[in-house]
């Protein structure tokens, strides 16, 4: 069973319709406890940082998650729900993740350029990714395939070994994805990445 947990942030019915679409049994749960019993954690996120940490911790999520991650059971992060999986995030001042990954989240500075034209923050659309470590989510990815991005800020990890892709926007190589033991993530979106992120869920759904 796959779980998906329901904060009140995030594409939870997007997410849950594509490993649906894989033949992967899921459910999108508001209840904690749901995630002692499941055998794999999706955490999602869309929106402020600050608000996700705060819905997380306000529906009692944390304690059970870190128990999931602490048992070495699979947990999937997807754009703040990997941010949230760092020590700390600046976005509306400072406010603690969830420390299971050594680093921080950072903006975008302005005023970045390419080819002499500014740059848009939030980096939003379609970039190609550097696979830079074998996750497991990532073996039937090829490197260099595009993924759908929507952030204004990124992760830096202290551990390059925690980097398993990258990602070029502008003059900035950021953290694509992450991989530490049982926990994987993504700052770009496998549900709107058609099928290099049906693939990433099918290995995901897999392990």
């Amino acid at each position: 069973m796959i779980t998906i947990i329901d904060y009140e942030m995030g594409n939870l019915r997007s997410v849950a319709k594509a490993f649906e679409k894989l033949g992967y049994a899921v459910r999108v749960s508001s209840d904690p406890g749901d995630l002692l019993t499941t055998d794999k954690i999706v955490l999602p996120g869309v929106g402020a940082f600050r608000d996700c940490i705060s819905n997380l911790h306000a529906g009692g999520f944390v304690a059970p998650l870190l128990q999931h991650v602490a048992s070495g059971k699979p947990l999937l992060g997807i754009c703040v729900g990997m941010q949230m999986l760092f020590d700390e995030s600046e976005e509306f001042g400072r406010h603690r993740g969830l420390g299971l990954v050594p680093g921080r989240v950072v903006r975008f500075p302005a005023g970045m350029k390419e080819g002499g034209e500014r740059l848009k923050v939030p980096h939003m659309g379609w970039n190609n990714l550097q696979i830079r470590r074998p996750a497991p989510i990532f073996q039937a990815t090829e490197d260099g395939s595009f993924v759908y991005f929507v952030h204004s800020y990124y992760c830096l990890a202290e551990n390059q070994d925690d980097v398993a892709a990258t990602c070029r926007y502008g003059d900035i190589e950021f953290c694509a994805a992450v991989w530490r033991g049982n926990l994987m993530a993504t700052q770009f979106h496998p549900e709107k990445s058609q099928a290099v992120g049906l693939k990433i869920f099918d290995q995901f759904g897999k392990l």
